[in-house]
Formats: structure tokens, sequence, C-alpha cells
């Protein structure tokens, strides 16, 4: 995402028109912003245990008004924070929902883009190596044992295999691409929004 800068004729101030990433890295990493996800609706909401009263009598023991900012002390959260953070809560349930609402908030928070492996390319490599003098190899297994014909004796003689894998693993690599296509389409979504 290219950030672009122009200035705004009135004051001088400086408008930057930011991308989508940007924009959502601001609100959670920088403005702290919160996701007010809606509750579950299939579940039946249970009560507090503390009714309006007890609440009452407890703060009049306190002798003070409780604080009630939820996030950040000292401060707020600014107003297009908010709007950004309740657009991103209501992602439709086509585009993973909250799930997805979730996993958005929190690369953007931490400043990250998921990673979707580039360049990764499926290797067949054996499941166990063993090192020694002569070197690393690959860990062999008995698999059977065959009769063979030496100097005039017939001998046994033990068939070994090495067990091999798939690192990356082809669906895994899929897997990742899959969810970094995810993550764009739920971009797209908020810049819509």
């Amino acid at each position: 995402m290219t950030m672009q800068q122009r200035i705004s004729r009135s004051g001088g101030k400086q408008k930057r028109a930011l991308g989508v990433q940007a924009i959502l890295e601001w609100a959670f990493r920088v403005e702290k912003a919160q996701l007010e996800l809606p509750p579950p609706t299939d579940t039946v909401e249970e009560a507090s245990g503390f009714d309006l009263e007890y609440v009452l009598i407890q703060r009049a023991r306190l002798g003070c008004q409780v604080d009630g900012r939820r996030y950040k002390i000292s401060s707020y959260t600014h107003e297009d924070a908010e709007v950004i953070a309740a657009t991103l809560a209501g992602m439709p349930d086509a585009l993973g929902g909250k799930r997805m609402a979730i996993r958005v908030a929190e690369l953007a928070r931490a400043g990250l883009t998921p990673d979707w492996m580039p360049g990764a390319v499926p290797r067949c490599v054996p499941v166990e190596t063993r090192r020694n003098q002569h070197g690393e190899r690959a860990k062999t297994e008995v698999v059977g044992a065959e009769w063979v014909l030496y100097r005039g004796r017939w001998r046994t003689v033990e068939l070994l295999a090495c067990p091999v894998t798939w690192r990356p693993h082809p669906e895994q690599i899929a897997g990742v691409r899959r969810a970094y296509g995810d993550w764009w389409k739920a971009l797209g979504w908020v810049r819509e929004g």
C-alpha cells in the first residue's frame, strides 16, 4: 500500500491518503481501538450476579465515582479509529465474520502482513536423518528380506527403505495462500466500507 501526501489549503496541515492496511494499523496500533463484536446469537445471556443497587452501594462505600473509560488511560480513542473498528466488526460471514475481523485486527495491531510463503516449493526430504563422521545420512528402516545367491551360497539380505515426506507440504502452502487471499478480500471489504 502506498502512502500519498498532500498539503491541505486550509491551515497548512498535512492530510494523508492512506492505504487500507496503513489505516487499520493506525486505528489498532496507534489509537488502540478495540473491536466491539456483537454477542453470539445462539447463547443464552447470563446475569453478571450484580444488580444496579449493589453497584450503587459499592460506589457509595468508595466515596467516589468509578472511572468508566475502558481502554486508554489519560487519553481517548480517535473517532475515526472507532469507526474503522466498528466497520471491521461488521464483517459478513461470507468473508469470515468475527474470526476474520479478529485476525485482521490482530495483524494490524502487530503491524504484520500474513505470510503467504512466496517462492515455497515442496521438496521430498527424509523423515529422519543421522549425523556421523561421514556426514548427514537419511535414516533407513527394514521393510523386508530377500534370499540371494552370493558366491554359491544362499543368503538373506535385508531390504532397506528411507521414509520420506514433503516439506513444506503442498496442502500447507495452498492453505497459507488461501488464508492470504481471504485476508486481502477482507481488506477490500473494509476499503469499500
